[in-house]
């Protein structure tokens, strides 16, 4: 009997997910848009934790953001801010928000609003700045500061603009032709950056801005990979978010990670985070660094795979392992041994090289404990030192303990409702 609940309420989940239609409908300032954020509030990727716990990259981000927003003009200032009890760290989750990497969002940082027009919520994301000495990884070096503030005044209002023009774009339409012409969605979006430049530069070109500004947002862009990311993310999210809260349900709809923490959130247990401490990545790394200098797995990007892309759809990405490592063979295997933990294929989102089968869709705890099979995750190396940056990008799976712990508490949770 109660497996058939659970099967119900699967299928529940399920037709959320895949239902969805994510579309990306304006630019917002923060402090604006996200719900509950103000001057003093401050979010990051992962599940929630406090500044004595934090890894290095995620100081290093606050300690960025602090700057940007005037709370502190040094990093020993920041810090002071920081430990001070003045400001609120809070997950990003908890705001209808994800962000990359250290996911730091300030109230001054433009954001991303894409709205899920299914189920009528919205969700949040930062644009994303480029590689290497980025906030996201931890720098706050003038550098980062200045490009945070170019993004500020200059790209969030020209693409603002050209937005207003073009009217919403569907990010479902747009993620589905990237999974089939490259992209996994992840650590791979040059298909994504440059079918989002096609959507928009005719209409960046009618902006009221100067020749110089436009130029220099669509050189930024161009010379940005990644920049595709920080849409296939809030995209996720606004998918995910509606298949929380259904009872019975043991499919995933979180997975985050702080740098210290990982954690993740299953339907029926609702915004009860189960947490594990954050595994080291294996991976490939930039000249000049080694595994010693790796911060353990950190940001919301996971929220991806979550979705049933990323490292699951690494058979339709092979070049992918030149950034991470492996083979394209090695890709393939990934990607089919996901099968094996999810509910569903994808229904749009399908691989043109395993003849259009979707891609391997929601996580269901049971099947990760039944099968020791965890979720494989392609993903960036920042340094563990704060201030650093990016060192590599690689493979990392989640700590069993999360999907052990989510699995005792929903059974403990039937117990205690008389279900078992």
């Amino acid at each position: 009997m109660i497996q058939e609940k659970i099967q119900k309420a699967n299928e529940e989940v399920m037709e959320r997910i895949l239902s969805a239609q994510p579309m990306l409908v304006d630019i917002g300032i923060a402090k604006d848009v996200i719900p509950d954020m103000d001057q003093h509030t401050i979010l990051h990727a992962g599940p929630p934790i406090e500044w004595e716990r934090m890894s290095g990259p995620l100081r290093g981000a606050i300690i960025g953001g602090l700057i940007y927003e005037g709370l502190a003009s040094t990093d020993e200032e920041a810090i002071e801010v920081a430990k001070s009890g003045k400001i609120k760290f809070d997950s990003c989750h908890h705001h209808d928000s994800v962000g990359p990497m250290a996911g730091v969002v300030t109230a001054s940082m433009p954001v991303w609003i894409i709205n899920n027009e299914t189920y009528g919520n919205n969700a949040y994301c930062t644009l994303n700045e480029g590689l290497g000495k980025v906030l996201r990884y931890g720098a706050y070096s003038p550098e980062v500061i200045d490009r945070l503030n170019w993004i500020e005044k200059t790209l969030a209002p020209v693409l603002k603009e050209a937005l207003k023009m073009s009217g919403k774009l569907d990010l479902k339409n747009m993620i589905a032709q990237v999974v089939q012409m490259g992209d996994e969605g992840h650590n791979r979006n040059k298909a994504g950056t440059s079918l989002l430049i096609r959507e928009l530069a005719p209409h960046i070109a009618m902006t009221n801005f100067s020749n110089e500004d436009k130029f220099n947002v669509l050189k930024f862009m161009n010379g940005n990979d990644h920049f595709f990311l920080n849409l296939t993310m809030p995209a996720c999210k606004a998918t995910l978010d509606p298949a929380g809260g259904v009872k019975y349900s043991t499919i995933v709809y979180t997975m985050a990670r702080n740098g210290t923490d990982f954690g993740v959130r299953v339907s029926g247990m609702g915004n009860r985070w189960f947490i594990a401490p954050a595994e080291i990545i294996d991976g490939l790394f930039f000249p000049g660094f080694t595994l010693e200098d790796a911060n353990p797995d950190i940001g919301d990007s996971v929220i991806t795979e979550t979705t049933g892309i990323g490292g699951f759809a690494m058979a339709g990405a092979p070049a992918i392992v030149q950034f991470v490592g492996g083979t394209p063979q090695d890709a393939v295997n990934y990607t089919m041994s996901m099968y094996e933990i999810t509910a569903k294929e994808n229904n749009v989102y399908k691989i043109p090289a395993l003849n259009f089968k979707g891609t391997p869709t929601g996580i269901d705890i049971q099947k990760v404990i039944e099968t020791g099979i965890l979720p494989i995750i392609n993903t960036g190396i920042a340094h563990k030192d704060p201030g650093v940056g990016q060192v590599g990008a690689g493979l990392v799976r989640p700590p069993m303990k999360c999907f052990e712990d989510a699995l005792e508490a929903f059974v403990a949770k039937l117990e205690e409702d008389g279900e078992i």
